[in-house]
């Protein structure tokens, strides 16, 4: 019924439908002119809009006939009506007529063939009418369509139910799936019993991360349908995260040939997206698969296909080989018995939609016989209240129908008219005898359900296909992402002592860890010390070894002839002192090697300075006397004090007490312990690093331990400078000289290697080893050059170890002053005199005891 306020308001309706004027002035007898339709009497009529031909070509509205999505569905359309007519329990002694007409595929020849349908709602003024002869026109009223079944394509539906919503005539699609007609807003008398592409479009996101594929292509033919059902893809691919979309395509109106070619080179440029999806219409289709195998990527796209695409055998007709793997959607449907054969010699198969155009069909009578119930309730036909009722009345009905369709699954519409989400999912698959078909792998009601293990692949291949812009990292490896792409990153090693924290970021180990062989965590880094198998270990035990031993001898020797004149001459206490320091110098190597505790690291500062502090204590204590001695006797023959032995004694005791002391207040300030450096053997490669256990002793404190014998050490060798000209087998004094000579040599050597050596990865051997060959060195120096040589006349030439007579410290003066005169040069000697011997017992000291 034409309602007057839209009439009104609405006048340039009559510039728009100027094609319907032209139809009514050329109207047959009883019946409007329409071409490209189908008329059937009832009492009340529902319009049709079926794609009963493809779109024409070179400027043709109409182009071939379309069997499957044409004549199949109109004939449900029929087949429907007939089953409603012979139901005496749906709309009694009512009988449903139809009105159907051809879309032909094309959206604008749609919009002029649903005028029809809106031709008895508008009322036009005949009074300037005239036959010519002068009589009034005889116009035959056109048929009320109480309701339109259709259209198939979305952009065909969209068009028209701009018109029908004008004229309050409600709409029920039977394919029509467009997000855009969600809207209730703008398309408010406009239902369909197939659910739109937004849950078409989570069903396809749902299996795109099913399938672990991120990186995706899209294909859209321009329109409703192709663009709004890829806008639906993208806007949920977003949300659910994930998945990015490499390539988006659109197909124009009319396309060529070179379109579709441009479309695959474009999804070509991103090699690594295999997946494409394709919302597009059968023609597209068929366009994509022929460019696909014209540029020779046969097996290289894997297709997800929208339900325009569904089981239908025409998109890929002659393109099977290029169809393969593909995995497509259709709204959930079951064939329907009773519908003829197109032709007795024709391989029927029922087209996908043919279900629903039977479910829209059924729920328009479902809404016609509750209104007629509720509006005429003693009336067994048409009421009076049941035609004049609006077109508003029967949309409410038909929102709140519900009953079982023709699959036996509900047919119910929510608030915007869309039906529920439920869709069978299909592969195109090759069969056992090389023929691929269709095979449902599984569906999606709310969720999916994919039996992934059922799928095929182009080519043979079992593992499902990659579709990813970035291969996954390796282990250890974070990834980078790239700028506008999260699906997009470059692989970074956490390299270095870091390890994964999670996909995109890399931590620093702590400390005392190190990454471990995968680099996903952390683990403590091995402590090591100083092994007493090691190589940097065994030299320096070794010459101890030795130099205890040799050190023990001849301390043994000298207590075995302590009293021999050899002995008493070398100076007995400060021998036996000089002795336990060389001792000490040997023991400090097994301390220095000795698993660190605090026990251990407690003797180490002890006799670290220790054993060289006894021995040039005793060494600066003799020099020292010796040069006192000789000073003294170029003034008088007085003795100089303090050389006897005791006193010697007392001031090598107060020169090591200095040391002692230092140690206590070592000590008092800083506990011994031990400690993990890390940092010493800390590689660049994680792998060696390690941590090593040592005393809580710095560099800086070994030379500050060790800075006072050096100190001691460097005195007494300005000592034995000083008494070079000493007769040269007068008390040691120039054994002395050649002992100090070699020890700052060696010691020289060990200060640049000990802090040469204070940043490499070897730190602690190559230090510990240095520092314990030098003091061996320095021992062994004073051992050999000081005692081996009387050791020897000991044992070897007793002859030559007897007492001489002694003479005073006067007569030992004057002989020494002489003896230096007498050996300078013969031209520097007073008077020309000779050189004289005066010594009749070299080894004899007169100082001695």
């Amino acid at each position: 019924m034409a309602c007057p306020g839209v009439r009104v308001k609405l006048s340039f309706i009559w510039r728009v439908f100027w094609l319907m004027r032209t139809v009514i002035d050329f109207a047959l007898p009883q019946e409007t002119y329409a071409p490209h339709s189908i008329r059937t009497e009832g009492h009340l009529t529902l319009g049709g809009l079926f794609p009963v031909h493809a779109r024409g070509i070179d400027g043709a509205p109409c182009g071939d006939l379309k069997k499957e999505n044409g004549i199949q569905r109109l004939e449900a359309m029929m087949y429907a009506l007939d089953q409603i007519n012979q139901d005496e329990q749906l709309l009694p002694n009512i009988t449903l007529g139809a009105r159907v007409l051809d879309t032909c595929s094309r959206d604008t020849y749609a919009l002029e063939q649903s005028l029809t349908f809106v031709q008895a709602l508008i009322t036009k003024d005949t009074s300037d009418v005239r036959c010519t002869n002068g009589d009034p026109p005889v116009f035959v009223k056109p048929e009320k369509v109480v309701g339109v079944i259709g259209a198939s394509a979305s952009s065909v539906s969209i068009m028209v139910a701009n018109i029908l919503r004008l004229f309050q005539i409600p709409q029920i699609s039977y394919a029509s799936t467009a997000p855009e007609l969600s809207d209730d807003r703008r398309y408010d008398f406009f239902s369909r019993v197939v659910p739109p592409d937004s849950f078409q479009a989570q069903a396809m996101v749902d299996i795109i991360l099913a399938l672990n594929w991120t990186y995706v292509s899209t294909i859209a033919s321009e329109g409703s349908y192709g663009e709004k059902g890829v806008e639906a893809f993208t806007q949920l691919s977003k949300e659910a995260g994930g998945i990015c979309i490499a390539q988006s395509v659109k197909i124009p109106h009319n396309p060529k040939l070179e379109d579709y070619d441009k479309t695959i080179q474009q999804l070509l440029e991103t090699q690594h997206s295999r997946a494409v999806i394709i919302f597009a219409s059968e023609e597209d289709i068929r366009g994509v698969l022929n460019a696909t195998k014209r540029a020779n990527q046969v097996g290289h796209f894997l297709w997800i296909g929208s339900d325009s695409w569904g089981s239908k055998s025409s998109p890929i007709n002659q393109f099977e080989d290029v169809a393969v793997g593909a995995i497509t959607i259709l709204p959930k449907r079951s064939s329907i018995k009773g519908q003829e054969r197109i032709g007795i010699d024709s391989k029927y198969e029922q087209e996908g939609k043919v279900q629903f155009v039977i479910d829209a069909v059924y729920a328009m009578a479902h809404a016609l016989h509750k209104m007629h119930r509720d509006l005429c309730p003693d009336h067994p036909g048409v009421c009076p209240r049941l035609e004049a009722a609006e077109g508003k009345t029967l949309l409410s009905y038909i929102r709140n129908t519900s009953f079982n369709g023709s699959a036996g699954t509900s047919v119910v519409f929510n608030k915007n008219g869309d039906a529920p989400g439920r869709y069978d999912l299909f592969q195109f698959q090759m069969t056992n005898s090389s023929t691929p078909e269709y095979k449902v792998v599984g569906q999606w009601v709310e969720n999916l359900q994919l039996r992934l293990e059922e799928l095929q692949w182009p080519d043979g291949e079992q593992e499902v296909p990659i579709s990813v812009c970035s291969l996954p990292c390796k282990t250890g490896e974070r990834k980078k992402k790239v700028k506008g792409m999260p699906c997009c990153w470059h692989c970074e090693l956490c390299d270095g002592y870091q390890y994964q924290y999670d996909e995109t970021s890399c931590r620093l180990c702590a400390y005392d860890m190190r990454p471990d062989s995968n680099r996903t965590s952390c683990q403590p880094i091995p402590i090591v010390k100083l092994e007493w198998h090691s190589p940097w270990a065994i030299i320096p035990v070794f010459l101890a070894m030795l130099g205890i031993i040799a050190t023990i001898f001849v301390m043994a020797t000298f207590i075995r002839y302590n009293d021999t004149p050899i002995v008493r001459a070398s100076g007995r206490e400060l021998s036996y002192v000089l002795l336990t320091g060389i001792f000490l110098c040997y023991i400090i190597t097994f301390l220095m090697i000795a698993k660190p505790d605090v026990a251990v690291c407690a003797f180490r500062r002890i006799f670290l300075g220790l054993g060289m502090c006894i021995s040039y204590a005793a060494l600066l204590t003799k020099t020292n006397r010796i040069y006192r001695i000789f000073e003294q006797g170029k003034q008088t023959v007085t003795a100089p004090r303090f050389i006897s032995p005791t006193s010697q004694i007392a001031i090598t005791s107060s020169l090591i007490c200095v040391q002692l002391l230092g140690v206590l207040v070592w000590f008092a300030v800083d506990p011994p312990n031990t400690i993990i450096d890390y940092d010493e053997q800390k590689t660049i490669n994680p792998r060696l690093a390690r941590g090593v256990l040592k005393c809580d002793i710095t560099d800086l404190q070994i030379i500050c331990s060790l800075g006072y014998s050096i100190l001691l050490m460097v005195t007494c060798t300005i000592y034995a400078i000083k008494t070079r000209d000493v007769p040269e087998d007068f008390n040691e004094a120039k054994p002395i000289g050649f002992t100090m000579y070699t020890t700052c040599i060696v010691w020289l050597a060990f200060i640049p290697i000990f802090f040469g050596t204070a940043q490499s990865a070897e730190k602690l051997y190559i230090q510990t080893t240095t520092l314990t060959i030098s003091m061996n060195l320095s021992a062994s120096v004073a051992l050999g050059m000081l005692y081996m040589p009387k050791v020897y006349i000991i044992i070897f030439h007793p002859e030559m170890n007897v007492q001489k007579r002694k003479r005073s410290f006067k007569a030992v003066v004057t002989a020494a002053t002489m003896s230096s005169r007498l050996s300078q040069k013969p031209n520097e000697r007073p008077n020309g005199e000779a050189k004289t011997e005066l010594c009749e017992n070299p080894a004899a000291d007169p100082m001695s005891k």
